[in-house]
């Protein structure tokens, strides 16, 4: 569906969405080269009180896609459903704030502070979340293919997550997950698909992992130590140097022999 400016508008299915957001990407004259990721977007800067008043005004779902939301406190605010698609948040406090169900496709959050908030069944394709706190946040079905870097998913819900590489653009190279570096000890990642993940040095200590799929993922020098593995796969991936020590249901697992 094309709106007035010949922007297509958010489609609320997982598929749709990353559809959407690819065809969004194109139409900013955003680069999508196989490795990049979009650091800017188009738009009007606006200020703390301005998004309150546009949510509180909305009529169902809030449009702020395409805005300019860098450094502001929006701590606790309601933005579920929201469209946000293309909208930059660098350093913005989100603690605790409700984005289930938004679309964060294309959408820059680093370094941005989501402690506590909650993310479930978000959409979030090329979303960029490195090197922000997402300490005990809920992405618990969320559909993810995003930047994660260095960031804190310490103790975060992401149970049945999927932020598996998207095989259908391939043409723009390999879009998946990066969690390199990340922490997420003590995480709930059970039931989650990371397939082809990049996960080198990730911190995995204390996480469960009963029935997730990893298969293919890139997780040289990752910390599994005290991990719940029980049928977890690991078919294919790239395990060198990653630490097990403590483990439970290592035996259960695939692709550890």
């Amino acid at each position: 569906m094309i709106d007035a400016i010949g922007r297509e508008k958010p489609d609320r299915g997982g598929s749709g969405r990353r559809s959407s957001a690819v065809v969004a990407a194109l139409m900013l004259g955003l680069s999508l080269l196989p490795g990049s990721w979009p650091e800017a977007a188009l738009g009007a800067a606006l200020t703390a009180d301005q998004v309150r008043t546009r949510i509180a005004a909305a009529d169902g779902a809030p449009d702020l896609a395409d805005l300019e939301l860098s450094g502001l406190d929006l701590a606790g605010l309601d933005f579920q459903g929201a469209d946000l698609r293309g909208s930059v948040l660098k350093e913005t406090n989100l603690e605790g704030a409700d984005l289930s169900g938004a679309n964060l496709d294309l959408v820059i959050l680093r370094g941005a502070n989501l402690k506590g908030a909650t993310l479930a069944g978000v959409s979030a394709f090329q979303t960029v979340f490195s090197g922000g706190d997402l300490e005990g946040a809920d992405l618990s079905g969320a559909q993810i293919v995003a930047k994660f870097e260095r960031s804190n998913l310490k103790g975060a819900n992401l149970a049945g997550a999927n932020l598996a590489a998207d095989m259908t653009n391939q043409s723009m190279g390999l879009m998946r997950a990066h969690l390199n570096k990340a922490d997420l000890s003590g995480a709930n990642l059970a039931g989650a698909t990371l397939g082809r993940c990049a996960a080198e040095f990730a911190d995995f200590s204390g996480a469960d992992l009963e029935g997730a799929d990893l298969a293919r993922c890139e997780l040289a020098g990752a910390d599994f130590t005290g991990a719940n593995l029980a049928g977890a796969d690991f078919t294919g991936a790239d395990l060198r140097g990653a630490r097990f020590e403590g483990a439970a249901g290592r035996d259960r697992a695939r692709g550890l022999d």
